[in-house]
């Protein structure tokens, strides 16, 4: 229901930073909540099992840290970074096939103990660069690979001297050759072990009770008070990071339903309240880039980079007593002045064998796409589910068929508009995940209704229908767009203005 300013001032307001970046500044924390960061780093000898045999490698750590936190807070390391030195004995198999390159996605595993309770992370997905194998008789030592990437948050459940160490690493090498093209077998994948049983921490963080007042982080051989306390389940954080975690949603939904039945001697009288829009609606404008899989072709067609044009806050709704936000927004997609994304060339298999080159368009039709943002205001880290849907039409033109082009027409499109609806899942504090805001990824999937209008001289409906169009009403296409963060027309001199291209993850 909607209510003037006097019913509002009973309880607290709470503003979402994704869904009201007008009012953001009312959510940024104190001084004294903000920890100081270090750079750690440790290295660790691996024993790598090559095909050939055991390999020894150097593997150094690096990453950005708190040198202290609170129970509860969610710790995201920065500037992460795993140097992997391979010997010279370890790259003859590769040479062998005649590679000139070779790159690598690392994953490792790191402990995160404090006290008696130990969880493990997984830092996946870690990208090292091609680099050049050197070539045979140099004076070489080997090759360094580098690799990169954004790893998971972790959080603290008790208080103590808390520690982070890399464990086991998994490496999955592609090796190229001086053409550039993938050497038979392309890839190997590798698992590496420390070598001996030595700790060898990245890091150590001074981790304090959040209910108890900030002490000094106490030095390397200080004890640290209340370390074998308890506050969790043994081996699990106390509070994971929805931001990243997949069942976000799901966690999202339970941190509400408790918050609900926490009340029963609640007056709900002045909740939830209806922000007036003028308070807090306002424009901006982002680029979209991304993938559509078309499950029956076997193959993904790019999409974007789609500009965007947002007006954020047209309905703000607090809800005091539940702890929630939810907010709405429009987005309106333009290219050359028209509603729709960027057209795409996209080549596919029809039917498993016949390479068939087409290009695509998604037009924009009926109301605008709704962005609707649900976070949860009763935890520190503000989880954030975010659903974005769209109507679109898709239209297809300039199609070959094996090198032959067909004619189709230049109404060639789905029969009716149909639903995309893309979610991200997010947290303010600190960002993390998808945020309307800061951006991120959002996936989903998509029914692709029969095709009509396709054909000159002949139909040709059927013919796209079958290779294209969904089965029944499955909605079996997954789409995965990178949303780039918004520039915001009440801060035209920010970072993010003009809006950047994101680059799109597949």
């Amino acid at each position: 229901m909607t209510v003037d300013a006097r019913a509002a001032s009973r309880r607290p307001l709470h503003l979402a930073v994704g869904g009201a970046l007008v009012v953001a500044t009312a959510l940024i924390p104190s001084v004294e909540s903000v920890a100081a960061d270090q750079t750690s780093e440790v290295t660790i000898p691996y024993t790598c099992q090559f095909p050939s045999g055991p390999e020894e490698a150097d593997v150094a750590v690096k990453a950005v840290l708190p040198v202290s936190a609170r129970t509860g807070e969610t710790i995201r390391p920065g500037d992460v970074s795993v140097d992997v030195s391979l010997a010279r004995s370890a790259l003859t198999q590769f040479t062998a096939l005649e590679a000139s390159t070779l790159s690598a996605v690392a994953g490792l595993t790191v402990r995160n103990t404090v006290g008696e309770h130990t969880a493990d992370a997984s830092w996946q997905q870690l990208e090292a660069p091609a680099v050049p194998l050197p070539p045979e008789g140099e004076d070489e030592d080997g090759v360094v690979l580098a690799a990169t990437g954004d790893v998971p948050t972790v959080a603290f459940g008790s208080p103590g001297r808390a520690t982070i160490a890399p464990a086991a690493l998994s490496l999955v090498l592609a090796s190229f050759t001086e053409d550039g093209t993938p050497t038979t077998p392309s890839e190997l994948t590798v698992v590496c072990e420390p070598a001996d049983d030595e700790e060898r921490p990245l890091a150590r963080i001074s981790v304090r009770d959040s209910t108890g007042p900030a002490t000094p982080t106490p030095g390397p051989e200080d004890p640290v008070p209340g370390e074998d306390d308890a506050a969790g389940p043994p081996g699990k954080p106390a509070r994971p990071a929805p931001g990243l975690d997949p069942d976000a949603h799901r966690r999202i939904d339970d941190l509400t339903e408790a918050r609900l039945e926490a009340l029963d001697d609640e007056d709900p009288g002045s909740c939830p309240i209806e922000i007036p829009p003028e308070w807090v609606m306002t424009t901006a404008e982002t680029y979209a880039a991304g993938y559509a899989n078309a499950v029956k072709l076997d193959g993904a067609a790019a999409l974007g980079p789609a500009f965007m044009k947002v007006v954020l806050n047209k309905r703000y709704i607090n809800d005091s007593c539940a702890s929630t936000v939810d907010v709405t927004s429009e987005v309106e997609f333009e290219y050359e002045g028209k509603r729709q994304l960027p057209p795409t060339k996209a080549t596919f298999l029809s039917y498993g064998f016949m390479p068939t080159t087409a290009t695509m368009v998604l037009e924009q039709v009926g109301p605008p796409a709704v962005v609707q943002t649900h976070t949860v205001t009763n935890t520190p880290t503000y989880p954030e589910e975010s659903t974005v849907t769209a109507q679109l039409s898709l239209r297809l033109y300039d199609v070959k068929v094996n090198g032959v082009p067909l004619d189709v027409g230049p109404n060639c499109r789905t029969e009716r508009p149909f639903e995309q609806v893309l979610k991200g899942y997010g947290q303010s504090y600190p960002p993390a995940g998808y945020l309307v805001a800061t951006g991120g990824n959002l996936t989903g999937y998509a029914h692709i209704p029969p095709f009509k209008g396709c054909g000159v001289g002949e139909d040709l409906d059927p013919l796209f229908t079958s290779a294209i169009s969904s089965v029944g009403k499955k909605a079996d296409n997954y789409t995965k767009m990178t949303q780039a963060p918004l520039c915001v027309a009440t801060n035209p001199d920010g970072p993010d203005c003009p809006p950047k291209v994101p680059k799109p993850e597949r």
